[in-house]
This record gives C-alpha cells, sequence and structure tokens, in this order.
C-alpha cells in the first residue's frame, strides 16, 4: 500500500470511529460550542491543519493527502470547520509574514479551535474592488484607532478574532498604504450584526468597527504591505483543499440528481436527458481542473492566478447544476441549494473579478 492509498485508509478507518456532528453552518451558539469540540476531536488524533509543517503542529501533508483529506471529509459528509479561516488562510499567511511572537500566540489555538477567525475584507462600497476599502486605521502611540465597516463576513458572529485590511496611509494609490491587522472580535467598538439570506440563514453578517483600539504588534506582515499579505490569504482561499470537497459534493449532488429523475420517469424526455447530460460534463470537468491544479502542486509550482480559473468554474457549474434540479423537479429538496449557489458566484471574488484575473494574468490581454 502506497503513502497516499494508507492516509486515506487511516482516515476512512478515524471517520468510521468517530460520527460527525450533522451540523451545516452553525445558526446557534449551541451548534457553534459542538463544531469548535468537534474540531478539538479531530485535532487531538492529528486530523487538524494537515497541510500545516510538523513544526507548527501539522502533519506536513503531501497536495495529494489534502485532496484525499478533503475528499473523504465531503464523503463523510462533516462538517466544514469553524475555524477554516485561520486554518486554510490566516495560518498559512503566518507562516510567512507573521513574527515569532504571532506565530507562537495564535498558531496553536487556531488549530485547537480556541481561537475561530474570521475575515474583515469586503465593504458596502469595496467588495469585488476590495483595494478600494475605505476602513482607517489612525497610529496613536502603541495601537492603531480602527474605523469603518466590513460586510459579508463569513461566521462572524461566532468568532474571536477577525484579519482586517485596513488603511494605514490615506494619501497612497489604492492597493498601497494598506495594512493587515488582527482585531479581537470581542474588542470594545466591534458591532457583528448578521444578515438574513433568501435561503432564511444568517451565514454572512456586517461588521462595525467604531473606534476600535487595536495594538500594534496586531500588525500582520510589514505596516502599509497589506495587500501583499492579502493576496497570499486569498490565493489559499480560492485554490485551497475546499476545492475537493466542493468536488465531492458536487459528484453526489449529480448522482442523486439522475436517480431522483429516473425514479420520476423523466429520462424519457430527451432535454431532461441533455441537461442532465451537461451537469455530468460539467462535474467531470470541474474533476480533471482539480486533477491538473493537484499535478501542479506535486510538481511544486505555484497555483498563483490559475486558482481563479477553478474557482470561476466550480461557481458556474454549481449554479447551472442547482438550476438544472429545481427547473426539472422543482421541489423542496433542491430550494435551498438552488438559491444559496447564487452565493458561490460572489464568495471568494466575484465571477466578474475572476474572468478579469483570468483575463490579465493568464491570458495577457490589456487591462
Amino acid at each position: 500500500m502506497n503513502d497516499d492509498a494508507a492516509f486515506r485508509a487511516e482516515l476512512r478507518s478515524w471517520l468510521a470511529a468517530h460520527t460527525p456532528p450533522a451540523i451545516g453552518f452553525p445558526s446557534t451558539a449551541e451548534d457553534a460550542r459542538q463544531l469548535r469540540e468537534w474540531q478539538r476531536t479531530l485535532h487531538a488524533d492529528g486530523w487538524v491543519g494537515i497541510h500545516w509543517p510538523a513544526e507548527h503542529g501539522g502533519r506536513g501533508a503531501s497536495p495529494s493527502q489534502v485532496a484525499i483529506y478533503n475528499e473523504e471529509m465531503a464523503r463523510a459528509h462533516a462538517p466544514d470547520l469553524l475555524g477554516g479561516v485561520g486554518l486554510s488562510m490566516l495560518g498559512p499567511a503566518l507562516m510567512v509574514y507573521g513574527t515569532d511572537e504571532q506565530r507562537a500566540r495564535w498558531l496553536p489555538r487556531i488549530l485547537n479551535a480556541d481561537d475561530v477567525w474570521c475575515q474583515l475584507f469586503s465593504e458596502p462600497g469595496a467588495g469585488s474592488d476590495l483595494s478600494g476599502l475605505s476602513t482607517r486605521a489612525e497610529r496613536h502611540g502603541d495601537a492603531y484607532i480602527v474605523t469603518g465597516q466590513k460586510v459579508w463576513s463569513t461566521g462572524a458572529q461566532f468568532t474571536d478574532w477577525g484579519i482586517a485590511l485596513v488603511r494605514t496611509d490615506p494619501d497612497a494609490p489604492k492597493s498601497k498604504g494598506i495594512s493587515m491587522l488582527a482585531v479581537s472580535m470581542d474588542a470594545k467598538g466591534v458591532d457583528v450584526r448578521p444578515l438574513r439570506q433568501m435561503t432564511g440563514e444568517s451565514e454572512f453578517n456586517e461588521v462595525f468597527l467604531d473606534d476600535v483600539e487595536v495594538p500594534v504588534e496586531n500588525v500582520i506582515g510589514p505596516e502599509n504591505e497589506g495587500w501583499r499579505v492579502a493576496n497570499n490569504i486569498l490565493a489559499n482561499e480560492r485554490g485551497g483543499g475546499y476545492i475537493w470537497r466542493q468536488q465531492v459534493r458536487q459528484e453526489e449532488a449529480v448522482e442523486r440528481l439522475w436517480k431522483t429523475c429516473a425514479g420520476a420517469g423523466l429520462l424519457q424526455d430527451p432535454i431532461v436527458r441533455q441537461r442532465l447530460a451537461n451537469a455530468w460534463i460539467d462535474k467531470e470537468i470541474l474533476r480533471l481542473h482539480n486533477a491538473r491544479t493537484l499535478a501542479r502542486f506535486t510538481a511544486g509550482e505555484e497555483i498563483g492566478a490559475e486558482s481563479s480559473l477553478v474557482k470561476l468554474f466550480w461557481s458556474e457549474t454549481s449554479k447551472r447544476l442547482y438550476e438544472t434540479a429545481y427547473d426539472l423537479l422543482a421541489d423542496d429538496e433542491w430550494m435551498n441549494d438552488f438559491l444559496y449557489s447564487r452565493a458561490n458566484t460572489i464568495m471568494g471574488g466575484t465571477s466578474q473579478i475572476q474572468r478579469n484575473i483570468i483575463g490579465e494574468r493568464i491570458l495577457g490581454l490589456p487591462r
């Protein structure tokens, strides 16, 4: 048995012995508590942050093992970890840009879900055009005073810390003069307001920052170089392991759709068959995109702008899949996925922004 096969067998055995909680996105404080406990159970046996280097508490897992991990978690219907932002985005950025003190302070607590993080990037006037953010951080002695508004902060109501992009030099060009700060969500002046979505859930939040005091030692990376740190974080978000989970979820959804349509006697309709065939082709192309990404990771290459290609394809195909499901079946079983799929083309960077990145950085088109 090779290393990858042994890794998969070990994880499957562990999941068979540890039933994941049946929680999607947490809607209550009790849900969030259970998800913290689930992460601690995983961490106790070395199943959290497996892609992190061993010196930082991970397993130093290979890219193929990271893919296997996410596939098997999805097949076991394990919930996404409450501490996902810290694990997949902030942690790797701290390893590159953080100080020794920051790494010692936060990395162990991220792994054990003692500190759960959210993103404080997008603003009402700077979502897709993130470099146009206006949240200000003015330095006064050993602290910054932060004022502004953030939006679309996933799970912020259940988190301990936020990674915030703030403008520390208002006279610098748009992508200059931005810094990355770690903001305590319990600090005076932080106001989190959940946003009710059309699915009825409140996954996203507005976060108001009113003269919030942030110690200078909470700057991640050099002052006024936060845009460089943010690009590292966003590449981890778009090209990280979550896409293998989405691949499995899409495969399962296509299979369920085929079986449901067959049971309802819809396969006699050639238009139905064509739409189902298109859904199958989409999920196969996503699998091949992921295989190419994995090959590049395994070869030691940086994924860079190609992460936008994968993210764009997944978000658009998931939307098509659930449109097909709801058009053909029009029942409540598919309604939530149909409504939620709209968010897939916005979160992590809109489809329009991904197309711009692909055009400029991969195809070399003029701005």
